[in-house]
């Protein structure tokens, strides 16, 4: 049974707790397809599936206001390959007037409370590559790092995904680039640079100013540069913006211990 924050822990004007109530996943299912825009009836978040993933070692936490409104939520399994064992977050969800409360810390911490519990000492999930403040946040702010690059991860086009890392056992220590990014420009939005170890990436800022001939050429750059770096030995262990209209993925050697001893 997956066991979680089984008492709400005070954050402010909300708590984090178990998505552990028929009202709690109605909402739950609700701001998913709120947030993500979806209209299509076939497409949405099942309740009895995080009924399920509560009872079997997964994850479903949400961040409820004191008048028991779900502001934002997040929900996972567990998975495995070759590496070994991990706790996967399939999605975390905040509605838009609740961001910028750090519901989005407070949710993937309550995650690893779970894959801790459970046995787990890792965390993974995937993001747009293009979504430079979601790739800040998983790289800068909480640790991860992009270890794998994913062309049409859910098999349609626009949905290539970055699949990061995180260690539990290791404390939260974003990396820093060594000294200053490269100077670059519009001109180089998907275009990898390399000194030494450590490689750079440009990118766009806000994705949502170019037009759909921009989108598609920035996409596919930044998909060559992803399978350039990573094929090099290298991860992806930050991006930060550089300008108003571009940001930077820095790459260097992983540094973590793959032991799962």
């Amino acid at each position: 049974m997956g066991r979680g924050p089984e008492s709400a822990v005070l954050a402010g004007d909300f708590v984090v707790q178990n998505l552990d109530t028929a009202e709690l996943q109605r909402q739950a299912a609700a701001l998913y397809r709120r947030v993500f825009g979806y209209r299509n009836p076939d497409v949405g978040l099942s309740p009895p599936l995080l009924t399920g993933l509560l009872r079997n070692g997964g994850s479903a936490v949400g961040a409820v206001a004191a008048d028991g409104t779900l502001l934002g939520f997040a929900y996972g399994m567990r998975g495995g390959d070759e590496e070994g064992m991990y706790h996967y977050s399939q999605a975390a969800v905040v509605a838009p007037e609740s961001q910028g409360l750090g519901l989005g810390r407070r949710l993937k911490q309550a995650q690893a409370a779970v894959a801790r519990d459970t046995g787990m000492r890792f965390m993974r999930w995937s993001y747009d590559p293009l979504i430079s403040r979601n790739a800040h946040f998983n790289l800068d702010v909480l640790g991860a790092s992009g270890r794998w690059y994913v062309d049409d991860f859910y098999l349609h086009e626009r949905s290539d995904r970055v699949v990061v890392e995180w260690d539990l056992e290791r404390p939260p220590a974003p990396a820093a680039p060594p000294g200053p990014n490269p100077p670059v420009t519009r001109a180089d939005w998907g275009r990898g640079q390399q000194r030494g170890a450590h490689g750079w990436l440009a990118l766009p800022t806000d994705p949502t100013l170019l037009d759909p001939a921009e989108d598609a050429a920035v996409r596919a750059a930044v998909r060559a540069g992803f399978h350039e770096f990573l094929a090099r030995g290298l991860v992806a262990r930050s991006c930060r913006p550089v300008s108003a209209e571009t940001s930077v993925y820095w790459f260097a050697p992983p540094t973590d211990d793959r032991s799962r001893t």
